[in-house]
């Protein structure tokens, strides 16, 4: 294994070199690597200098990217998280104020698979802290507070330097801050990501602003507000992970729960999900006997990877639904397939029930969640990857061709009507709205209270079907 020290480095001539040695000399669990990515952000003290000097004398060891431009610690960490290769991640400031000595401490909780992330407290009870500054250590409880009241975490030291990330989550985080407003932001967004957050404490040396302390009142205001902005706006997943409908669909947590609220009874205690993109459904399904969350594509299976990784009775399978070679593997030995918003997106519907029919028990159960209606077709459907709308009808017919007796058809979602019918039919938009979406999800624990009152049939369709 391998960590990578992500150090961004800003007019530190006096201590960075000293701060390189340390860090390369800091212990570490036994086979790890590691690697220090140093990124200069446009430094005019003689910094460069020294860092070139030091590249140069350990090439091995050492990633160095120059910046012309001085744009912040955040816009440095960017650079550094693309260069990263390790299987672990360490910010690491280019002062002395953290003890690189901590990071077996930091990673113990990601070696023995507990962690997504992980936190140094200066806070907690430690070996030494040293003691200054008590309006500044004010400012940064004080901040602490107001990102736990919007991410419920319960954190203990929010701003801390030391953080501590599995890299294939990290790299799938978009980062927008360019100074530190980066920690709030970066702590809002593994919250709506739901990952797993450890605190250890650590030791802190800090320094005064005679020794080149740069962080200010300034930055705590803007703290407030960046807190503020990423509890208000979801972007908690980069764009090349999943398609937006995917993530967009992703973040509407409460509908995500509705749906499974209404599917749970049918399900048994072995269940393979095709189709489960980043997990949406997953995590609110379980425990089962054995649940396995399938996927074709890679960026996906990555997530479902980390999701997988903090539970243990999810596992993790490539199955394409349309391919009836994924399913010769898994023949008989499901007693449930969950198939929600996937079948009106194949190109051959009966043939991929045909592929769940092969994967059932004798006496099991595939559930479907499909988009239903043909008077709701509307460019919409295009941008979100549907080939169909089905009718009570021909999804009934459907399953019987496949082999399926249909124990149960039933409407769900009718309160989405209107704003489907607003923003696809009438305005002919080809995705969702967030802002609608946010709305909805948010005001979901009433919607799912009247949804059956509504005299209109629902956006969807939800089919049982039972292996003759």
């Amino acid at each position: 294994m391998k960590l990578s020290v992500l150090i961004p480095c800003y007019n530190e001539r006096y201590m960075v070199a000293e701060l390189v040695d340390r860090v390369l000399a800091a212990p570490l669990p036994d086979g790890m690597e590691r690697e220090l990515i140093i990124v200069d952000d446009g430094s005019t003290d003689g910094t460069r200098a020294i860092l070139e000097r030091v590249a140069e004398k350990h090439p091995r060891e050492i990633v160095y990217f120059p910046k012309v431009k001085n744009e912040g610690k955040g816009s440095a960490i960017r650079v550094a998280i693309s260069l990263a290769t390790g299987d672990f991640c360490v910010f690491q400031d280019a002062d002395l104020e953290y003890d690189p000595r901590d990071y077996r401490r930091l990673l113990d909780p990601l070696l023995a698979g507990q962690a997504d992330v992980v936190y140094g407290s200066r806070y907690l009870p430690s070996a030494r802290r040293r003691v200054l500054y008590y309006w500044h250590g004010l400012a940064n409880r004080a901040v602490t507070v107001f990102s736990n009241m919007l991410t419920d975490l319960g954190l203990t030291d929010m701003e801390t330097c030391y953080k501590v990330f599995r890299t294939e989550v990290l790299k799938t985080i978009p980062l927008r801050s360019s100074r530190f407003g980066i920690e709030p932001e970066i702590t809002a967004k593994i919250a709506k990501r739901g990952l797993r957050v450890y605190e250890v404490p650590i030791s802190y040396h800090a320094r005064t602003y005679q020794e080149g302390k740069k962080i200010g009142w300034r930055d705590a205001f803007q703290a407030f507000g960046t807190a503020f902005k990423y509890w208000v706006i979801d972007d908690a997943y980069d764009p090349r992970t999943a398609p937006e409908y995917v993530t967009d669909l992703a973040r509407a947590h409460r509908v995500n729960r509705w749906l499974a609220d209404v599917v749970r009874p049918h399900l048994g205690e072995r269940v393979l999900e095709i189709g489960a993109g980043l997990g949406a459904l997953t995590g609110r399904l379980l425990p089962r006997e054995r649940y396995v969350a399938s996927e074709f594509r890679d960026e996906y299976l990555a997530v479902l990877e980390n999701l997988a990784a903090r539970s243990r009775r999810l596992e993790v399978g490539r199955v394409d639904p349309e391919k009836a070679e994924y399913f010769e593997a898994w023949r008989e030995q499901v007693d449930t397939v969950l198939c929600a918003n996937q079948l009106h997106r194949v190109a051959d519907p009966v043939g991929t029930l045909r592929n769940f029919h092969h994967a059932l028990v004798p006496g099991g159960r595939v559930v479907v969640v499909a988009a239903q209606s043909k008077w709701l077709e509307c460019p919409l459907d295009v941008g979100l990857g549907h080939r169909r709308r089905f009718t009570r009808r021909t999804l009934s017919e459907a399953l019987e061709a496949a082999g399926l007796q249909v124990e149960r058809l039933f409407e769900f979602n009718r309160v989405g009507v209107p704003g489907w019918v607003l923003n696809g039919c009438l305005l002919r938009s080809r995705r969702m709205s967030r802002w609608q979406l946010k709305a909805y999800d948010a005001t979901t624990w009433f919607w799912r209270r009247v949804d059956w009152l509504l005299p209109w049939s629902g956006l969807a369709l939800i089919a049982v079907g039972r292996k003759k």
